[in-house]
């Protein structure tokens, strides 16, 4: 019988870290979400949410398949540690360019591991229609049953809603926050049938640079002091309501030359080469800002923060030196 993975179901934010009665807490890492398709024939499929297939870039999860049992698929995150246990995303990240002989040298150096949190087929038997406590069930059993080993890792999950609030804690190790699912709920390609909620922090940093215009700001390129006196750039903020970008041109002013970034580009996210079309303010405006808890190994803030407000009652000096930061230009 031919089979295909299914679209990924998804999740919906919440605002609320409280694990809602019915439900089972499992921790939301910071990786790739993917899908693993092992096919009794022998060949594997790593497929990322989008589609992407990943199967060549990752080595080690290619020939790992081999301790799955043939018509099996697997949903969950690709993730790298480094050696404090912190997840490192800028070396996933990194993966996904090489192929052949780059890809298995990576494999050596920074070698990733899939966090299974939902089997999708089993040995050619479709669990999708299946509730949720009764594949996960399943897919603890099958990691005891084949004793699987590295590079594969089962995400815990939990219904004692203490235990979730224990593992907020862990944000300190690179987990976002947590994802709730319904214990007696299908798995439903494509759906946003889950919730997540994504552990914030409230933050301050000074406005380098803008997108849009200087009457009409899109988002808002932010950056740091380090301890050298440069300002080091840190991220950038979602896009600005039309209210909120008319606020806060007020505070802006025009660079008149002697910019610390002069010269910089600055990039539009992560896996792209698309650089952003910046116009550089004076670094005097400080702006509060509500960011998760995602960062790059430098330090900087690798999701899009949300503006709160400026602080018209802080300087640039008031603010926290920025560290181990590196240059961007």
């Amino acid at each position: 019988m031919v089979w295909t993975l299914p679209e990924p179901m998804l999740t919906t934010p919440v605002p609320g870290s409280d694990l809602p009665p019915g439900h089972a807490a499992e921790p939301k890492w910071d990786g790739y979400r993917a899908q693993l398709a092992r096919y009794a024939d022998g060949r594997v499929l790593l497929r990322s949410r989008r589609g992407t297939d990943m199967t060549a870039s990752f080595h080690e999860i290619r020939t790992g398949a081999a301790q799955l049992p043939g018509d099996t698929a697997l949903d969950g995150e690709l993730v790298v540690w480094d050696a404090s246990g912190r997840l490192a995303f800028e070396r996933l990240n990194g993966r996904l360019m090489r192929r052949g002989a780059g890809a298995a040298q990576l494999a050596d150096e920074w070698p990733a591991h899939f966090v299974a949190f939902d089997l999708l087929r089993l040995r050619d038997t479709d669990l999708t229609g299946w509730p949720y406590r009764r594949r996960r069930a399943a897919l603890e059993e099958l990691f005891a049953e084949q004793d699987l080993t590295a590079p594969w890792a089962l995400c815990p999950s939990t219904t004692d809603p203490d235990t979730a609030r224990e593992w907020l804690d862990w944000t300190v190790a690179g987990l976002e926050g947590l994802v709730f699912k319904n214990v007696n709920g299908t798995y439903r390609p494509g759906m946003r049938g889950w919730s997540k909620y994504k552990v914030r922090q409230t933050a301050e940093a000074i406005v380098g640079a803008v997108t849009g215009s200087l009457a009409t700001p899109r988002t808002l390129l932010l950056g740091r002091y380090d301890h050298s006196g440069r300002l080091q750039y840190i991220g950038r903020t979602s896009s600005l309501s039309a209210r909120t970008s008319a606020a806060v041109a007020v505070h802006l002013t025009t660079d008149q030359g002697g910019h610390p970034w002069q010269g910089w580009t600055f990039s539009a996210g992560w896996g792209t080469r698309e650089n952003l079309d910046a116009i550089l303010v004076k670094p005097e405006a400080v702006a509060e800002v509500s960011v998760d808890v995602a960062r790059d190994n430098a330090g900087r803030w690798r999701h899009p923060v949300k503006l709160q407000r400026i602080r018209t009652d802080l300087k640039p000096g008031d603010l926290p030196h920025f560290t181990n930061a590196s240059r961007q230009n």
